[in-house]
């Protein structure tokens, strides 16, 4: 069998990604080639840093069509970085991504944490928003995927105060069809989707009520096609009894279901986006700049993510 090549983007220089990257590698063997797509000082320092000993095998974008790949060292594509360089260097390194995978070289894409305010800078809410652009889809969404339970948020990375400004009938109608499509596709069931209201307990005293006039009207025109239901409130819908009715939640802001999630799974999900003509996963943590060098981190979320594209 032929195994199409899992891209990897590092991401930010000064991060813990490179420390879960070499446990990932140790903990097993992926019959997809591993390419990765970072400075080659950088990888080559946090190699003596973790005393690493795999050989780095140089690949270049150009060529890696005509280049035998292997899942037995780590295929770097190297970028030049500095401190001065930063932002180019993460664009840089998403470019290069792109291009094999316009070239339909590969369709697996992982990239490690980003820091959002520095490299994003207010252009886009999130790396989700970014590469969605970068191929000319608007419409995706991020799925926090966890084999018993996933979550989804409506809007993404939006502060508090304009949560209820995003909330609209045809924004929560594309993120439930890509989630029913998604499930349909790669694991052929029809999910069962769960709803949030917006107000706590789907109750508000304001004249205009969401709950009421948006999201339960698109939940019940959605019925005939879909298992969706709700809305539900979001203090009671993560208890054992009701989540394990549902295969998603639908929340309508970021914290509203990934905390939840992250609370009862931890490291246990990856970031799907949804929506793209390829499979973009990132593994679900951040930079985490304080736990360089400690040896600490967990790895298991990008031993999933890398899992998951290792068997589709």
């Amino acid at each position: 069998m032929n195994f199409k090549p899992i891209l990897i983007v590092a991401g930010e220089p000064k991060s813990v990604f490179f420390e879960i990257f070499f446990k990932s590698l140790k903990f097993k063997k992926y019959d997809s080639p591993i390419v990765i797509i970072c400075s080659r000082k950088l990888l080559e320092d946090h190699m003596k840093k973790n005393r690493i000993k795999k050989k780095i095998k140089l690949q270049k974008f150009t060529t890696l069509k005509n280049k035998k790949l292997n899942n037995k060292s780590i295929n770097l594509i190297d970028i030049e970085y500095s401190k001065k360089n930063h932002n180019y260097y993460i664009d840089q390194s998403f470019d290069i991504a792109f291009k094999i995978i316009k070239k339909k070289i590969t369709n697996k894409l992982i990239n490690g944490p980003i820091s959002k305010t520095r490299f994003l800078n207010g252009k886009f809410l999130g790396i989700t928003e970014y590469i969605s652009h970068e191929f000319g889809y608007k419409n995706s969404a991020m799925l926090i995927y966890n084999k018993n339970l996933s979550v989804c948020p409506v809007t993404t990375h939006l502060p508090i105060k304009k949560v209820a400004k995003n909330i609209n009938k045809q924004e929560i109608k594309k993120k439930i069809n890509l989630i029913y499509k998604f499930y349909k596709t790669k694991f052929n069931i029809n999910p069962k989707i769960a709803v949030l209201g917006l107000n706590p307990h789907c109750e508000s005293f304001e004249k205009f009520d969401e709950d009421k006039k948006i999201i339960k009207p698109l939940i019940n025109s959605l019925k005939n096609k879909i298992l969706v239901s709700g809305p539900y409130p979001a203090d009671t819908i993560f208890l054992k009894k009701n989540r394990e009715k549902f295969n998603v939640i639908v929340g309508m802001y970021h914290d509203q279901v990934l905390a939840p999630l992250k609370t009862l799974y931890e490291y246990d999900a990856i970031n799907i986006t949804l929506g793209l003509p390829f499979l973009r996963i990132s593994p679900d943590h951040g930079p985490n700049e304080k736990m360089i060098g400690k040896n600490l981190s967990n790895p298991l979320s990008l031993i999933q993510a890398i899992s998951f594209l290792d068997t589709n």
